[in-house]
């Protein structure tokens, strides 16, 4: 089967280029055209003989068309995420996140592809009005990041219902791991400590997140995206665990081995409506439909992101706040 994944040099994009090519399936990789035509973060893949790279720009329709050719699945994960961002830029995050989802959409239905796996995100749910999370807890976005999200996967659904676009929404809860940049949180706690600081910077401490190693999350996008029982549906991806921004400083910190303390740095904060308070997921739809659920623990995926940060510490720039 050969799918293509937009952006597949991104975080997760990259994790699922691999999890694809060891399942066998053939990789177009849709990444963002630049001068230097550099792949993200496939430029350090052991798989880049067998990947078929296409450079173009998800906001162009021309380009996500064109890149759709031959494609029977079509995995979207391209999008703008960072959420302090889409505070200076809403407008970007509307033309990349709705008018990028529009072009795959409406390239799918050209090109009559056999399933659409779209990229959701927790955060449009806001602070939990009740948990676990369902799919059914009200949309509730507190940031233009947020809206942009909830928009494109409404008119990923629309797609469906009014073409019959085989499309499923994939809804994953706070990802982490290997590869992911300083705009995290998790990068920038470990980050901060593998490069010798004492004390870390970090914003609000008292939010808690349901935290998802990227394998699970890649992992779900494959067995729920693909399944069956899915099409058509929104399905959350989680570990059904909370833990809050200053108990898992603390949690690695002690992985670590370093006692830290912990400053709250006001220009890391966001506005006080815009805050999400609480996140956790049910990914009980996911077990039912497509008999998913996480393998490995919130431990065994901050052991294998700390060793791959120490490893990269270079990468970050542990001084600057990232947005």
């Amino acid at each position: 089967m050969k799918t293509l994944i937009t952006g597949a040099g991104g975080f997760i994009g990259s994790h699922l280029v691999e999890l694809l090519i060891k399942k066998g399936y053939l990789v177009r990789a849709f990444v963002r055209y630049n001068s230097s035509g550099n792949w993200g973060w496939l430029e350090h893949s052991s798989n880049r003989d067998k990947i078929e790279v296409y450079k173009g720009d998800i906001r162009d329709y021309d380009s996500v068309k064109d890149a759709m050719k031959d494609i029977e699945v079509v995995f979207h994960l391209a999008a703008l995420i960072g959420i302090p961002y889409s505070y200076i830029s809403p407008l970007a995050y509307v033309k990349t996140n709705v008018e990028g989802t529009y072009n795959v959409l409406q390239a799918a239905k050209e090109h009559r592809v056999d399933r659409v796996v779209h990229t959701s995100t927790s955060e449009i749910y806001g602070t939990a009005q009740y948990v676990p999370i369902d799919e059914n807890h009200p949309f509730n976005p507190q940031s233009p990041y947020a809206a942009s999200k909830a928009a494109a996967d409404h008119l990923a659904l629309s797609y469906y219902r009014s073409f019959g676009l085989p499309v499923t929404v994939i809804r994953p809860f706070n990802t982490f791991g290997p590869r992911q940049s300083a705009r995290a949180v998790i990068p920038t706690i470990i980050s901060q400590i593998a490069s010798g600081k004492q004390e870390i910077k970090l914003g609000s401490l008292t939010p808690t997140r349901d935290l998802n190693y990227v394998l699970n999350t890649v992992e779900g996008f494959y067995s729920v995206g693909l399944h069956g029982n899915t099409v058509g549906e929104t399905i959350n991806i989680g570990s059904n665990r909370e833990i809050s921004i200053g108990d898992l400083a603390r949690l690695i910190g002690k992985m670590m081995k370093q006692e830290v303390r912990i400053q709250a740095e006001s220009e890391r904060l966001r506005p006080k409506n815009s805050e999400v308070e609480r996140l956790l997921c049910d990914f009980s739809k996911a077990e039912s439909l497509a008999s998913w659920r996480p393998t490995f623990s919130l431990e065994e995926g901050l052991e294998e992101t700390i060793k791959w940060i120490s490893n990269n510490v270079s990468f970050f720039k542990v001084e600057t706040y990232s947005i």
